[in-house]
């Protein structure tokens, strides 16, 4: 699995805290005309056009909004075809992608794509991405081909994020289909002391990341879960590791990074609270492990 020279500098900018000083980016109202919904574009060092951090989200064919939610098959990556938000693989695309691509853009040394892409676990080309990210796994049934190709990717060198699922029946589900591809290892709890929570940003604890809606409407009572049955209260963050030791799979359950990075626009206080101190730090630290490791 290839990693770039580039991509191990990650020099954040400004000092190593525990919070990050943004200035909110409000989302632009006409955003669902315009194809970056008001995310600044730049332009890539050409010296290092090879040399390219890209946001690679995986596109899954099962569970509630499989290929028929966007596009079909056409399209198989980039933008064209996909629209925003929906549900399985494809929610809070493009925006979230768009927007974490843009922070860490901003906030690091990396050379980073402006798009991101979107592959599927069976496309050749994902071995030219170490880093790939999924989310709404709690109805997710892999092919037999998808159990394949993402073994043989993850132990290649390749680094799994895993986002955005609630409660013990979606992790049930996620547990028995990534056991599918690794029925010889098991999914351990990540303590806080593990580097990943600390390294470049120093996280005082798990952070939990509800969606707007959840954080708006649970804020007079303290609230950051959503309510998605039994055992959604407490962020977890577990692990799967290769046998010399490297985390391949970094799994969030019960938190969305995804909607701290989407929404970073829509709310003031959302911004302060999730955004900024949680969902970019956490999601910065996830792939400094993977771009490190």
């Amino acid at each position: 699995m290839k990693r770039s020279r580039i991509l191990v500098i990650l020099i954040v900018l400004g000092a190593l805290g525990a919070t990050l000083a943004l200035a909110q980016r409000y989302r632009y109202d006409e955003r669902y005309s315009d194809p970056r919904g008001g995310v600044p574009n730049w332009e890539p060092d050409k010296e290092f056009a090879h040399d390219l951090f890209t946001f690679v989200r995986i596109r899954y064919s099962s569970g509630y909004g499989g290929y028929g939610g966007y596009g079909g098959r056409g399209g198989r990556r980039g933008r064209g075809g996909y629209g925003r938000g929906g549900g399985g693989w494809s929610v809070d695309y493009p925006d979230s992608d768009l927007n974490f691509s843009f922070r860490l853009h901003q906030l690091t040394a990396m050379q980073v794509h402006p798009d991101g892409i979107v592959l599927e676990l069976t496309d050749p080309e994902l071995f030219n991405y170490p880093f790939i990210y999924m989310l709404e796994v709690g109805a997710l049934v892999f092919s037999d081909e998808e159990v394949k190709a993402l073994r043989k990717y993850l132990l290649s060198g390749g680094f799994l994020m895993v986002d955005d699922f609630w409660g013990d029946e979606a992790w049930y589900n996620f547990y028995r289909e990534i056991k599918r591809v690794f029925p010889e290892r098991e999914p351990v709890d990540i303590p806080l002391e593990d580097n990943i929570f600390h390294i470049p940003y120093d996280l005082k604890e798990k952070p939990q990341i509800p969606s707007i809606n959840s954080a708006l409407a649970g804020r007079p009572y303290g609230i950051t879960w959503e309510d998605h049955g039994p055992g959604s209260q407490t962020p977890h963050f577990r692990a799967i590791y290769d046998d010399k030791g490297r985390m391949m799979v970094v799994i969030c359950h019960n938190t969305d990074l995804g909607d701290g990075w989407e929404e970073e626009g829509v709310d003031e206080w959302y911004f302060h609270e999730f955004s900024e101190k949680k969902a970019y730090p956490m999601g910065i630290n996830i792939v400094f492990y993977a771009m490190t490791h």
